[in-house]
């Protein structure tokens, strides 16, 4: 069974914007790049007795993307399979007494090498998350830890990444550098070279009345001086010069990626929540996304998200992993 329509027809180029940068169009070039991967990657589903989950994770098997690994409550999950028509292998499902108990084993499973990365299931993200982040046992690097959010928008020409909307509320100016960094370390596990990357504001000149601003001029300075690498940072843009280039030549916005960009930086959470669901509800977007800056990309979609979403989440976080 395949739940994303849009797999059928051809599948578009991907383009080079100059100087060997390469970028994806479109989740069908994802699609494509994971299955041409020698080996499928290995997920650990943390809580997996979810039939939404379970579908998602049996069409990324089906397209031969994942081998799934199963943990949580063993009659439940096998009580859900069984009422799909499908089968797991036994020893690839882990039985847990609690909800804490499935998240832990699951996190242990990736830090011992039997998985390549980690999904969510039926359980609240804070448990998850502490499984995660825990020092001793977790997944963690010593950075901050962010959302990782892609979305194909019809009215965009490539694949658009908007962050944070998920992880951190106010970020400080460390705490925004390391959500590039994540960011940008993320899109080159995947194959980009050179992110463009868009720190938001509403507006294109620094105003010391608005620290949003002088914080996009920093960060712009940081990668200027080699703090931030392997991308380009320009800031402070505002949305519509950020997504067209033509706004930005009206308003005599000169910028090397206006019109072009890869990433777009929200000042905090709230922009980038809000501007997430605009994309999605309002422009038809569709949404794939992860946690990173951990040992491994973490699938951590709302409990409400629909299949497809969490399928497309899983599909690019295979294209993630190192």
């Amino acid at each position: 069974m395949v739940i994303h329509e849009y797999l059928s027809g051809e599948t578009p180029e991907i383009y080079d914007y100059g100087d060997d940068v390469m970028v994806y169009n479109s989740f069908e070039e994802l699609i494509k790049k994971v299955k041409g991967y020698p080996e499928r990657k290995r997920m650990a589903v943390a809580v997996a007795e979810d039939s939404h989950t379970l579908e998602a994770v049996i069409n990324a098997r089906e397209e031969g993307i994942i081998s799934p690994i199963l943990v949580g409550n063993k009659e439940k999950i096998q009580a859900v399979l069984e009422e799909m028509g499908e089968e797991v292998p036994f020893e690839d499902i882990y039985n847990a007494e609690s909800d804490e108990e499935a998240c832990t084993l699951a996190v242990s499973l990736v830090r011992e090498g039997k998985a390549d990365f980690l999904m969510k299931g039926k359980v609240d993200t804070k448990i998850i998350l502490k499984a995660v982040v825990n020092k001793e046992a977790g997944l963690g690097l010593g950075r901050t830890m962010s959302h990782f959010t892609m979305f194909h928008v019809p009215t965009y020409h490539k694949i658009l990444v908007a962050v944070d909307g998920g992880m951190v509320t106010y970020p400080t100016l460390e705490q925004k550098k390391d959500i590039i960094t994540n960011t940008v370390d993320t899109l080159l596990d995947m194959g980009y070279t050179c992110p463009k990357v868009g720190v938001l504001a509403c507006v294109e000149k620094v105003n010391p009345k608005m620290p949003e601003t002088v914080e996009a001029d920093e960060l712009r300075q940081m990668n200027h001086r080699g703090e931030i690498e392997n991308c380009i940072v320009e800031g402070p843009i505002s949305y519509d010069c950020a997504v067209d280039k033509e706004i930005a030549d009206f308003k005599g916005y000169k910028s090397r990626i206006a019109g072009d960009v890869d990433v777009i930086v929200a000042p905090n959470i709230h922009a980038g929540n809000i501007m997430g669901k605009m994309l999605i509800c309002t422009c038809k977007a569709k949404m794939a996304g992860f946690v990173v800056g951990a040992k491994c990309p973490v699938v951590l979609t709302s409990r409400g998200s629909s299949p497809e979403e969490k399928y497309l989440s899983i599909v690019v976080s295979a294209a993630a992993v190192k």
